[in-house]
């Protein structure tokens, strides 16, 4: 494909890109290829939790349409499928609520007593951790809902968010896992975290966990973190460790990955080669504060622009990876990590020609607004403008989705029932 490039192709191009992302981590389209085998004697007990979790059961039961089973799986409001042989439960998320809670008891309740003969089949997903968010023994759900809140607002990284989230759980950080022994538990899961870790992919709830209190009390203090007195004498006291590597509990315990972030931003690279693009993937692991991203990332396209470096236009630049945004006491705001990412790239770029950009959560849902993300193109700020917004008030206000739908570029797609994190693409035009 040649031509010049202009707001409705480019648009359309980044469009087919996140669509080809998404598609590649369609539980529908890659779950059955890891499969165990079944047992012959034993009973099979599907459990799982996380925003694809509806999709993985029901590709488990597409599957395994001989296969005898039971079990249930929570996922988010708003976020189910026909299921008609695993239960089907919802929970909230960020935020979590009292359905997840007593839906993560039901999951433990239903593994008392297996055997080693019996197979826990665990379909692990992003948003597993506030999902499935059972107190541990001393705390209350409230407790728990209030230290979520905390984290969120924190600016931590998800690797930290979930060392603390795991010393306050009974359900992550391999108590699941230990739960079903001695039957052998066998895990699928779609990552949705940088570096692709087990043990933080929804804080790990079938994998041994190697951080500790001591670690969980270190992060509350650098991230100056205010939890409730319940909390925080909860991790002062350290009383149950969670399992560690070499717990016996776990040592029929398997882990596989059937989609991760690198596959979504490779089905993207050959969607924008369809294009007549040529994609460059920086990298499936781009952590830090949102805007400051989003202006790297604008300076990385300008140098594209201006001296064809690091490869001449027309290209595509591609990335992954969980930023953070870190929001002061009481804040509203519109729009989520992506959004904000998104509109510090356009102030930076100021209305440049030839390029735009999309940002957005392959879950569909960026933050706590109804959009995936948004597009950004040489005209999204001045559009704002005319509708009386100032675009760098929206961002230091956080209220940057305000910005893209004034400009009409708001990514709307709705749940996906999957997620791999969320991804950029830049496209620069000759």
């Amino acid at each position: 494909m040649s031509g010049g490039w202009d707001d409705a192709r480019a648009e359309a191009a980044l469009r087919a890109m996140f669509a080809a992302g998404v598609r590649a981590a369609d539980p529908l389209s890659v779950l059955a290829a890891h499969l165990p085998e079944p047992p012959r004697q034993g009973r099979v007990i599907v459990v799982g939790v996380g925003k694809a979790a509806a999709k993985m059961a029901q590709a488990v039961e597409t599957a395994w349409a001989d296969v005898p089973l039971t079990g249930l799986v929570i996922a988010p409001h708003g976020a189910g499928l026909p299921l008609s042989r695993i239960a089907l439960r919802f929970g909230a998320h960020p935020v979590p609520d009292a359905g997840g809670a007593a839906a993560a008891g039901e999951i433990l309740s239903m593994l008392d007593g297996l055997t080693e003969r019996d197979l826990v089949l665990a379909l692990i997903s992003g948003g597993g951790s506030a999902l499935a968010t059972l107190p541990a023994e001393g705390l209350t759900l409230e407790d728990l809902i209030a230290t979520n809140r905390a984290l969120l607002a924190s600016g931590a990284s998800i690797h930290a968010m979930n060392a603390i989230r795991k010393h306050l759980s009974a359900f992550s950080g391999g108590r699941l896992a230990a739960a079903a022994h001695p039957a052998r538990v066998v895990t699928l899961a779609i990552s949705d975290v940088p570096g692709d870790d087990p043990e933080v992919i929804a804080s790990g709830p079938t994998v041994a966990d190697p951080t500790t209190f001591a670690e969980a009390r270190a992060l509350v203090a650098h991230h100056r973190m205010e939890l409730p007195p319940a909390v925080a004498a909860h991790l002062a006291a350290g009383a149950e460790e969670s399992p560690k590597p070499g717990d016996p509990r776990l040592a029929t315990a398997e882990f596989r990955m059937i989609a991760t972030p690198m596959m979504a931003l490779r089905a993207m690279a050959e969607a924008a080669r369809a294009e007549g693009l040529t994609p460059l993937i920086l990298g499936e692991a781009l952590e830090g504060e949102a805007r400051h991203v989003g202006t790297a990332l604008a300076g990385i396209a300008r140098s594209v622009a201006a001296h064809g470096h690091p490869l001449p236009a027309p290209c595509v630049l591609l990335s992954g990876g969980e930023t953070t945004v870190t929001l002061p006491p009481g804040t509203k705001g519109s729009g989520g990590r992506n959004t904000a990412c998104l509109l510090a790239m356009a102030l930076t770029l100021n209305g440049a020609p030839n390029t735009w950009a999309l940002a957005a959560d392959t879950d569909g849902i960026d933050g706590r607004s109804e959009a995936a993300g948004a597009i950004a193109g040489p005209g999204t700020l001045a559009a704002a403008r005319q509708k009386g917004l100032d675009p760098r008030a929206c961002l230091e206000e956080h209220r940057s989705l305000d910005v893209f739908e004034a400009a009409g570029t708001a990514l709307l797609t709705g749940p996906t029932l999957t997620n791999v994190n969320d991804v950029r693409a830049i496209l620069i035009g000759a």
